[in-house]
């Protein structure tokens, strides 16, 4: 039996992660991204500026920003919702550690987690102090998507230790790992859409873009992954050709990813043992393409935009929940 202590905290744990993607969409799409420009504190301050008197004292630290007490607010309760999740983390692998001598508990993955963790830490500072560096920023945000996957799994492996798929459930994981892939994928681009602000590139224009269905597009330039320190990138540094690349790269995405997810969907529908599986699959993925289709002809709001994110992370929740219903349990794992 696996202690219940460990399950509940692994469950906490899972959700809060969820809850600090969304709230890192809801920085970066607010322009929050910089609202503290150092880390770990805010201008020197473990809160952030919210008195004249705190404003005051932060213009000194960084006279060439002004002071935004709203951005800075909405980046540090990041934080401290993300810090919370790392001490979480931290007591998970101690837990796990403890428990080492039990054959059903998961002792490896808490602690890759851990370093997960502290390496998520790492990009958080990079990213604020690289100027928003889109590599690091789209990093960041992976990160936070792999670290839901493997603790929903190991939630998952924590209330069900012993759980064997059948023989029939087992022949989809494949596919299932296909589609995780597919979606990390997808994830990757719409991270580096967001990060290079190509979401609007395409002037509301939907299926086709600036008219047409085939723009002019500079993708050698879009995907320059790594370009030159000490660059301000708040606001996007590319050209509009560039940026229609990227967005243009993102709708082709999505194009795969729906009709693998979806040929799956139909798959698993059909199959009684999983046929609410496939449902849930459906209808998350449906949503999902709304949700995208929404915020390019309504210019990305930001309720979309922020709930577009979120849905992302729910996805790749789903594809975990069907990885945990169609591939064995490997001690350990």
């Amino acid at each position: 039996m696996i202690n219940p202590l460990f399950q509940r905290l692994a469950l906490l744990a899972t959700v809060l992660t969820l809850i600090v993607i969304v709230l890192g969409a809801w920085v970066r799409l607010t322009d929050a991204g910089l609202g503290c420009p150092d880390w770990p504190g805010c201008y020197g301050m473990v809160t952030w500026p919210s008195t004249q008197e705190t404003i005051e004292r932060a213009d000194l630290v960084r006279a060439d920003r002004a002071v935004d007490s709203g951005a800075a607010f909405r980046e540090m309760l990041h934080r401290y919702v993300a810090g919370f999740l790392g001490l979480l983390v931290l007591g998970l692998a101690i837990l796990a550690w403890r428990e080492r001598a039990n054959p059903l508990q998961q002792v490896g993955l808490p602690l890759v987690l851990l370093g997960l963790i502290i390496f998520q830490s790492a990009l958080g500072m990079w990213t604020v102090t690289l100027l928003l560096k889109p590599a690091i920023v789209m990093a960041h945000l992976l990160g936070g998507m792999a670290t839901l996957a493997l603790l929903l799994w190991m939630t998952l492996r924590a209330y069900h230790p012993e759980f064997s798929p059948s023989v029939h459930t087992r022949r989809y994981r494949w596919p299932v790992i296909i589609g995780i892939g597919l979606v990390a994928i997808q994830i990757a681009l719409g991270g580096w859409v967001s990060t290079n602000y190509a979401a609007l590139s395409c002037a509301d224009d939907f299926p086709t873009c600036l008219g047409q269905w085939w723009p002019e597009m500079d993708f050698r330039e879009g995907f320059v992954l790594w370009r030159e320190v000490g660059v301000d990138y708040e606001g996007g540094i590319l050209d509009q050709p560039a940026r229609v690349a990227i967005h243009m790269a993102h709708r082709i995405g999505a194009i795969v990813v729906v009709a693998w997810l979806g040929w799956l969907a139909y798959r698993l529908i059909r199959e009684p043992l999983l046929r609410g599986s496939g449902w849930l699959l459906a209808g998350v993925l449906a949503t999902q393409l709304v949700l995208g289709v929404l915020n390019v002809v309504l210019g990305l709001p930001l309720a979309i935009a922020v709930a577009h994110n979120g849905v992302a992370a729910l996805l790749i929740g789903v594809m975990v929940y069907l990885l945990h219903r169609t591939i064995p349990r490997m001690p350990g794992r």
